[in-house]
């Protein structure tokens, strides 16, 4: 006889009906997370950050006010001095107004244009007995220019194209055909105006430097040791130099060329002015004493025409007289040892 199995009890059958899931199947599964790359997270940050900014820039284009653009201008630049007056025309112009100027006619209207650029100036003064013809006429033309320190000084050339008599009454002839003026003046920058000082000094041909004016403050005494000097040596100067008589006022070793063509007959100082002290006493200094000296001239030539002519010139005293050591527009070697001061003008040959 089979044994038959026992019966399953009813606890059993109802456990295996059961719907609820066991407790294994409850618990969670495990499941890996992957995390993006550090770079890749920012990118899209990023592309995010630009989509969303878009429209916010474009509508605060759209309803924001207008503004004005305001450029600065642009600097200055730096302003440069502005250059000083080149007193050449001054100079061509106010010889050629004064070699046609008559002093006996000053209300002429030559005479106000030579006023115009110097008021102090003194006039030639022709005489009325006979028709002194004007040396005007021909061409003037600046032919040397030195500027100092607030001074200047131009020698001119006068060119003539007229012939003059010899003598009043007497048969024309060829007069010089140049002559040369130097004018000095002061001014001319930005702060002070040009202004010509004194009536020119008849020179020879320049080939040097110029002298700068100086301040001439004291007056030399008329028959002085010093007056006298310049008195013979300007005399010597003016009278061409002849039998070798200028040599003797000079200072050792200095050469000087003298006007070969001036025409006086009569020349008289008619005053002298120094910058130092020295030179206006009547007694000479010592030996190797200086001064700058302003010498008036008046010059009469052949046809009574009367020029006025001013010269400056530096004196040194030696051996108990005064010689001259520098003359304007009028040096042509300087002693051995010295050097050109600013007061060393050219000479001619």
């Amino acid at each position: 006889m089979t044994p038959t199995p026992p019966p399953r009890s009813r606890r059993s059958r109802v456990a295996d009906r059961s719907p609820l899931p066991s407790l294994r199947k409850l618990r969670p599964e495990t499941v890996p997370v992957r995390t993006a790359p550090h770079g890749l997270r920012l990118v899209r940050l990023a592309m995010w950050s630009a989509l969303g900014a878009g429209p916010v820039a474009l509508a605060a284009t759209l309803f924001a006010p207008p503004t004005a653009v305001v450029q600065a201008a642009p600097a200055p630049p730096p302003s440069a001095g502005r250059a000083p007056a080149d007193p050449r025309g001054a100079a061509e112009l106010f010889v050629d107004l004064w070699l046609r100027a008559d002093g006996a006619n000053s209300d002429s209207g030559i005479a106000a244009a030579v006023r115009a650029l110097a008021p102090e100036v003194d006039l030639p003064k022709r005489p009325r007995s006979t028709d002194a013809p004007a040396a005007g006429g021909g061409r003037v033309v600046a032919v040397r220019t030195v500027v100092g320190p607030g001074t200047w000084t131009v020698v001119v050339a006068a060119l003539r194209n007229q012939a003059e008599p010899t003598s009043p009454g007497g048969p024309n002839t060829v007069g010089p055909l140049v002559r040369y003026y130097a004018v000095s003046g002061t001014g001319g920058t930005q702060d002070t105006p040009l202004t010509i000082g004194d009536a020119p000094a008849e020179v020879a041909a320049p080939d040097a430097a110029a002298v700068p004016a100086a301040q001439f403050t004291h007056r030399v005494p008329a028959g002085g040791a010093l007056e006298m000097s310049l008195g013979e040596f300007v005399r010597a100067y003016l009278g061409g130099g002849q039998g070798g008589g200028l040599e003797r006022y000079l200072s050792p070793g200095l050469r000087l060329s003298a006007p070969k063509t001036a025409p006086y007959v009569r020349i008289e100082v008619i005053d002298v002015l120094a910058d130092a002290e020295a030179a206006a006493s009547a007694a000479v200094p010592a030996d190797g004493t200086k001064a700058r000296v302003r010498i008036r001239v008046s010059g009469e030539d052949r046809l009574g025409v009367r020029w006025p002519l001013v010269y400056r010139a530096e004196v040194t005293a030696r051996a108990g007289r005064w010689e001259v050591s520098v003359l304007e527009s009028g040096v042509t070697d300087l002693p051995a040892g010295t050097s050109p001061s600013p007061a060393v003008s050219g000479g001619g040959r």
